[in-house]
């Protein structure tokens, strides 16, 4: 919008210039118009960040906080659904079918080798704990309007 003021005001007097006919009243006018734009005060230059504010600037600008808050609650979440899973759920699961002992401890031997499944049994039944959670977690924040 500024630029518009000084291009229309510039070829106005552009045009005034055209209708003088004297070359000292054109030195004149050329003098003025010359006074007056060496008089418009320089730009100021954008004031100094420190590291601090651009670093404020970053978190604030990608939301890291929020990242890093989510990333801490979701370590800590899956640390405690894998302690559910294996400390209560699969055990809770070897008493309700006869002859299974805890599953979350659960070995075969074939041969010489030990197949463990228990740590894949616990490992699975997390991940399927954690993304429900999460699944759930997002649904509600949609419905609130949380993004």
């Amino acid at each position: 919008m500024l630029t518009d003021i000084f291009i229309s005001y510039f070829v106005a007097e552009y045009l005034r210039l055209l209708l003088l006919t004297n070359d000292e009243e054109i030195l004149a006018e050329l003098r003025k118009i010359r006074e007056s734009v060496e008089k418009a005060p320089p730009p100021s230059p954008p004031p100094k960040q420190t590291l601090w504010t651009e670093f404020k600037d970053f978190l604030s600008k990608y939301k890291i906080f929020g990242l890093a808050i989510a990333f801490i609650i979701g370590m800590y979440l899956g640390i405690l659904i894998q302690a559910l899973v294996k400390d209560l759920m699969l055990p809770a699961i070897g008493l309700l079918i006869p002859g299974l002992d805890n599953l979350a401890e659960g070995t075969v031997k074939v041969g010489s080798q030990i197949f463990a499944y228990g740590d894949f049994l616990v490992a699975l039944f997390t991940f399927a704990l954690v993304a429900l959670l999460v699944f759930i977690a997002v649904k509600v924040a949609k419905r609130w309007g949380v993004e």
